[in-house]
């Protein structure tokens, strides 16, 4: 099947090696590419541009999109339907919503929409993007790649200090108090867990509603926990130069002894495979759910609350201001 893959945060460590593992083995779609900086002021931009470069026949197009703007979200998913209706663009085939951001530096950050930062551009805006361009599948089928992480499930993550939880009060994660002590990187890690929580508690209500839709009931949602990459530039962006410290001189020398300890310790590179071969069907065609790399499994028990699902999903629609209007999706509202 031919079609569209987006793909968000297109020069990030794990994006990079999926987007040209897509470009080798996958030809037959169009990579559609987003960054949040176009300029070739940016390295990591520039860097796949020279991995796009050594595909010269291949169609694979950037475009500039912030994640921490919901209007440019909305006006990029206005984009890309014109373009997809209009058949200057092949239907839509995947959406891998890679892109993420934490800060374990410093104080709570809100966007200009008032937001979290951590929250908006880790799960509301990728939620905002998907939900905008469903009607953009093609009718053959399609599939979302959402990113979880084990941070989501309390005690998992060797670098949690505060435990992940949805509040009850769920205004709470948009728009949250200062941090109760100056633990700037337990409470910034905490916000990235719970980003990721909820990611996966929203991709169990996405599913349910899509296989509601007869009209959209071929698109399914995944959520991958891709993995502790080892050499991931996550650790040294936004964190304190321990952890800088410990990625160059420890995690990634000593990654095959940690193994050991954790399963799921790798490279970028490794984790990429299973990303695009999720995103292009190669693997785990049809399926729905939750996997640890490439392998089905359980997510965390709060994450299986289907009334918090819906309560959060209720949400993200009123945050997103996602309404009957700008979506495909039926049975919503």
């Amino acid at each position: 099947m031919a079609g569209t893959i987006l793909i968000t945060g297109a020069n990030g460590s794990l994006a990079m090696p999926a987007v040209h593992r897509l470009l080798s083995e996958s030809p037959k779609y169009t990579l559609l590419l987003t960054v949040r900086n176009l300029s070739a002021t940016d390295t990591n931009t520039e860097k796949l541009r020279q991995i796009i470069s050594h595909f010269p026949e291949k169609s694979a197009l950037l475009r500039q999109l912030d994640l921490a703007d919901l209007t440019a979200v909305h006006n990029f998913a206005d984009s890309i339907a014109a373009d997809v209706t209009a058949a200057r663009l092949p239907a839509l085939a995947g959406i891998v919503c890679n892109a993420y951001y934490w800060n374990l530096n410093g104080p709570v950050e809100l966007t200009s929409d008032g937001f979290e930062k951590t929250f908006q551009v880790n799960h509301l805006s990728h939620a905002a993007l998907v939900l905008r361009l469903l009607g953009s599948f093609d009718p053959a089928g399609g599939r979302v790649v959402l990113f979880a992480s084990d941070a989501h499930w309390p005690g998992k993550n060797k670098l949690e200090k505060q435990s992940p939880a949805i509040p009850d009060t769920m205004e709470l994660l948009v728009k949250p108090p200062a941090d109760p002590t100056d633990d700037r990187f337990g409470w910034g890690f905490q916000r990235y867990a719970n980003s990721k929580l909820a990611i996966i508690m929203w991709m169990y209500a996405l599913n349910r509603y899509l296989e509601k839709d007869p009209k959209l009931n071929h698109i399914v949602a995944v959520a991958i926990n891709p993995g502790n990459l080892s050499d991931s530039r996550a650790l040294r962006t936004n964190t304190p130069q321990m952890l800088n410290y410990l990625s160059r001189f420890v995690i990634q020398p000593l990654r095959p002894l940690l193994k050991f300890t954790d399963p799921t310790m790798r490279t970028a590179s490794e984790a990429a495979k299973d990303v695009a071969d999720l995103a292009s069907g190669r693997a785990h065609d049809g399926e729905r759910g939750y996997f640890t790399l490439l392998k089905k499994d359980d997510s965390a028990p709060e994450s299986k609350d289907k009334d918090k699902q819906q309560i959060l999903w209720n949400k993200t629609l009123e945050w997103t201001k996602i309404v009957k209007g700008n979506t495909a999706l039926q049975f919503v509202f």
